[in-house]
């Protein structure tokens, strides 16, 4: 069962502060590659050209989601996308869209790896709700197993990309690149492995400009 280990308002040095004490920083520029780079550098790849392409039909087992460019080339939504898009400001990747409860994840151990429905004992799995938010990932980020965590109970990484929770009204698509802010880190411990949540907003939000901190989302998203 996962516990709120501890939370924290964060803007953007102060998240970059988390990831290098969480994260192991050092090694978040490369993270982990399963497949042959189709780029020989991740400053070639203009992420406005970036779209999700569909494979297979949703809700069964064989639905992946690739990530292509311009050119119908396919990358890695997790290895190739930079994690920075400027001064304070990262790309997020779309797994699972707000008011859906398909639980999609990206598959790291798959070529490319493509967002796909999570399973267990073979069966797709589910939220039993929609939620309320977009969730996906930071691209070349990696919560590292081997690293214990003195600041969150020793706890070690879950060797998974960094999870974001994205709060803005727009619902967005499986595969979106999105430019966000962080305003907020949960670190969850779930099973004895540590579990970031970053939460943030997409720069395209209507009240992107009026939110910068834990303070503010709970003064302009009230529950």
């Amino acid at each position: 069962m996962a516990t709120a280990a501890t939370a924290s308002a964060a803007a953007a040095t102060r998240f970059t502060r988390l990831a290098g004490a969480g994260l192991r920083r050092s090694r978040l520029p490369t993270a982990v590659r399963f497949q042959r780079r189709v780029l020989t550098t991740t400053a070639l790849l203009r992420t406005a050209e970036l779209r999700p392409k569909e494979q297979g039909l949703p809700e069964t087992l064989d639905y992946r989601v690739f990530l292509v460019d311009g050119g119908g080339r396919k990358v890695s939504p997790w290895h190739d996308v930079p994690l920075r898009a400027g001064d304070g400001v990262f790309h997020f990747i779309v797994e699972i869209p707000k008011e859906s409860s398909a639980k999609m994840e990206v598959a790291t151990d798959e070529s490319f790896t493509p967002i796909k429905q999570d399973t267990k004992k073979g069966n797709l799995r589910y939220y039993p709700y929609n939620i309320n938010w977009n969730y996906g990932l930071f691209p070349q980020t990696w919560e590292d197993p081997t690293f214990a965590n003195t600041d969150v109970e020793g706890a070690l990484g879950d060797n998974d990309p960094v999870d974001v929770v994205e709060i803005g009204e727009r619902r967005a698509n499986i595969g979106d690149v999105l430019k966000v802010k962080p305003l907020a880190a949960l670190a969850m411990i779930d099973e004895g492995e540590l579990d970031w949540k970053i939460v943030a907003i997409s720069l395209d939000d209507p009240k992107a400009s009026l939110v910068n901190d834990v303070d503010d989302v709970e003064k302009h998203f009230p529950v």
